[in-house]
């Protein structure tokens, strides 16, 4: 098992609204890498499969295709560029009962495509989670506005850092850890 640095490059961004949420997306598409886990934290509510939505619609996937899997818990999205995984993991009582759903196939991905994975309520799965992983914690400022803080310590995430501290709105945030 790989150990985390103690620093890791974090990044909070404040979205006022769809819009924003909009344009955050765009950016995190052109700079995660193709082949990505993020591990999605926050409150009921507080905009994780939103975000997903905002993803996916960036990639070039129908937004409405694009539901919370709460219920499914692993749902595929095909894009052009490769698939999108979104899973909700509220509703497993732990690790072990991942196995029954499917996971390693659905994340697994197509050779020579890429396979971006968003997991909402990662620390279901904490033991099973990747050291090479993007976190984010979504934290309810407003009615429409959200923060999100990204933090990775993860070489393959670093150009991703670099352009979310462009984002306007972004400063540094303090470390957010899923383990």
């Amino acid at each position: 098992m790989t150990s985390a640095p103690d620093s890791q490059a974090s990044v909070a961004v404040h979205v006022a609204d769809e819009a924003a949420l909009a344009r955050l997306a765009a950016l995190l598409v052109k700079a995660l890498p193709p082949r990505a886990f993020v591990a999605l934290d926050g409150d009921l509510g507080a905009g994780k499969t939103t975000l997903v939505k905002a993803i996916a619609a960036a990639t070039g996937i129908d937004a409405t295709d694009v539901v919370s899997p709460t219920f499914g818990l692993i749902h595929l999205h095909e894009g052009p560029e490769g698939r999108l995984v979104h899973a909700d993991f509220y509703r497993l009582s732990g690790p072990d009962e991942l196995r029954e759903t499917g996971w390693e196939d659905a994340i697994a991905g197509e050779p020579g495509r890429g396979c971006q994975v968003f997991v909402e309520w990662p620390r279901r799965i904490a033991g099973l989670l990747p050291a090479d992983r993007l976190d984010v914690a979504i934290t309810i400022d407003s009615e429409t506005g959200r923060t999100l803080a990204f933090s990775s310590p993860a070489p393959a995430y670093a150009p991703l850092m670099q352009a979310l501290a462009s984002f306007p709105r972004a400063s540094p945030a303090r470390r957010q850890s899923h383990r």
